[in-house]
């Protein structure tokens, strides 16, 4: 039935319904959206990713993949899609997988796998028209916030020119909102996704406030980049101080270009809360059929790397909570219980090690670790984060006194109360002598990046270390991991992390930078190493 309004009376309802039904705010985020570092359902419950991807764009017959994944108590998938680079999924398929997704009780990421390697390998699409993929889809996505995540664009810059991954993704960002997406966005790294050049990491503030929601989280795939745990510690330590939202998107126990360490991977993500997705449930070839976790879709036959990452220690199965919006169960609001009076040990000049009781927790999402902080006033210090009831601090000041104390956290970030503090004073001295070498490990003509290497020459331990380097003419440093740099003039101080100053006798660790030149091919060619 119609009925006519006069323009005066259509025009005085139209002013009162603008009044009762004012539109959201430009930055208000639907479903899941992200607080901080966390990731949060709808109703403010926070949901970890435990998962792994499957390569649906490649064998769509295999729908029966979802049940089994959920079967091994995974709680999230990432699902390969193409918008024609590969055989293409359309509406109608995206649609299936959505229902797919929320018939098996699984959070789904949906990634746009044509935009891999783009700049270095032929046939890759760029970032923007990715975005016109989503848009031709956007049909099968509306309404489903509270359970899909959008991954913009898997890997979307190769080696080269990852300079230009800021304005891109950015700009994809941008259209995405503007063509009504409430999701959650993820955005992976450049340099095939490891972001070994440090341009995501460098401007992921700048990308997160770009987004008018704050909806965004960032991906990084770790495979052989990320071959140690001080390599991996940097990375995450580098989100988890910008405050910003991080999951490991992609990783897996080897690959071509070098030895993931997964188990450092399993165990930081545990400890921080942070997600991770491995790649992936079955059907990978091009010489990396060992990343495959079943063998041909049975998921009776767990591979090797499938039963380490489904069931191994800080696995899928025991450490994934499924998510609230399905009904399995209600928010956790219940604290763990505050953990023991912390005890010291092995003392030295700059560093110690602390032992407490256990804590528990009742609220469902299950213990997640401890925070070990400085008492100092109104503001205390964070000095480290455990997975387990023991830590070993390093980088602290000789001959200093240090009140500490304890707190546990829960999967949903619950915080238990203080423990009781301990205070103990660190010794005035440390002990040892130290070599340190670089090897150039890449170059070209107006730059190169150098891995060094500092041992412990001693027969002692040594709880810090400090290198010095002099930069030819005209080279500057560019950036670095594992250490902290100082430069004055062309001379280079480079100190221990928090996290690799305790050496043993002959023991050694790693730490290293990337340096811009004029041109040529000089580089740094001596060090000189000195302990506490």
């Amino acid at each position: 039935m119609t009925n006519r309004l006069g323009p005066a009376t259509a025009a005085l309802l139209s002013l009162l319904i603008s009044m009762l039904i004012a539109p959201a705010p430009a930055h208000a985020a639907v479903g899941l959206r992200v607080s901080g570092t966390r990731i949060l359902e709808a109703n403010g419950n926070a949901f970890v990713m435990r998962g792994v991807s499957h390569a649906h764009t490649w064998y769509t017959g295999q729908t029966g993949s979802f049940a089994d994944i959920k079967a091994l108590r995974a709680n999230t998938v990432r699902v390969v899609l193409s918008g024609g680079r590969w055989p293409a999924n359309g509406a109608a398929d995206v649609a299936n997988v959505v229902s797919l997704c929320r018939q098996n009780r699984l959070i789904c990421v949906l990634e746009n796998h044509d935009t891999t390697g783009y700049g270095e390998q032929s046939g890759a699409y760029p970032l923007d028209q990715a975005v016109d993929y989503w848009n031709s889809v956007k049909s099968a996505l509306t309404g489903t916030e509270d359970f899909i995540v959008v991954n913009i664009g898997n890997e979307p810059i190769g080696n080269n020119n990852a300079s230009s991954w800021t304005a891109a993704t950015t700009g994809a960002i941008s259209r995405m909102r503007a063509l009504g997406f409430q999701h959650l966005l993820m955005v992976d790294a450049p340099n095939w996704g490891q972001d070994w050049q440090f341009t995501m990491r460098d401007n992921a503030q700048a990308v997160a406030a770009a987004d008018p929601q704050r909806n965004t989280v960032f991906s990084i795939h770790m495979y052989g980049v990320f071959d140690t745990a001080a390599e991996i510690n940097a990375y995450l330590n580098a989100f988890q101080s910008a405050g910003l939202p991080l999951v490991i998107g992609e990783f897996g126990h080897n690959h071509s270009d070098g030895d993931p360490d997964e188990d450092t991977i399993m165990a930081q993500a545990q400890s921080r809360g942070l997600g991770y997705i491995g790649w992936s449930w079955s059907g990978n070839g091009g010489g990396v059929e060992y990343l495959d976790m079943v063998t041909d879709f049975n998921a009776a036959s767990l591979t090797s790397w499938g039963q380490r990452i489904f069931n191994g220690t800080n696995g899928i199965a025991a450490t994934s909570r499924e998510a609230t919006f399905f009904g399995g169960g209600i928010p956790d609001t219940t604290a763990p219980t505050t953990p023991g009076t912390p005890s010291a040990t092995g003392v030295t000049a700059t560093g110690a090690t602390l032992t407490w009781a256990a804590s528990t927790d009742a609220g469902g999402s299950g213990l997640a670790g401890y925070d070990v902080y400085r008492k100092q006033g109104s503001t205390d210090t964070l000095l480290g984060q455990s997975a387990t009831t023991s830590i070993a601090l390093s980088g602290l000041s000789p001959a200093t006194r240090y009140e500490v104390y304890v707190r546990a956290r829960d999967g949903a970030g619950n915080l238990s109360g203080n423990s009781a503090t301990t205070a103990f004073t660190t010794t005035s001295g440390g002990g040892g002598g130290c070599t340190a070498t670089g090897s150039v490990q890449s170059q070209w003509g107006n730059g190169y990046v150098v891995q060094a290497t500092v041992t412990n020459t001693g027969t002692a331990p040594v709880t810090g270390w400090t290198v010095t380097f002099t930069l030819p003419s005209g080279h500057t440093i560019a950036g670095s991991w594992n250490a902290t740099l100082t430069t004055s003039g062309q001379t280079v101080t480079a100190r221990n992390a928090g996290y690799n100053g305790n050496l043993g006798a002959g023991g050694s660790t790693g730490f290293g930078f990337q340096v811009t030149r004029p041109g040529g091919t000089a580089t740094v060619s001596s060090y000189t190493c000195a302990a506490s």
